[in-house]
């Protein structure tokens, strides 16, 4: 697999995730990717990348919830 940033060669392993919302921030430090030996682009497959999306829902939800209440 090569890099579409550099063409450099893509290596499994992982990688930090961060996003800011304005509720929230989260940070996961090890996900499993692809990183390039060569310019450190990360790319996540399929389900890392479901897993997280469904990781935001949740936190999202439970947010509205707290926030709701106050």
């Amino acid at each position: 697999m090569k890099c579409m940033h550099c063409q450099g060669t893509m290596k499994r392993g992982s990688a930090p995730f961060h996003i800011d919302r304005q509720e929230y921030h989260l940070t996961l430090d090890a996900v499993p990717a692809w990183v390039c030996q060569q310019c450190g682009e990360v790319y996540f497959d399929e389900p890392e990348v479901d897993s997280i999306q469904e990781i935001i829902r949740a936190i999202e939800d439970r947010t509205k919830k707290l926030t709701a209440a106050a």
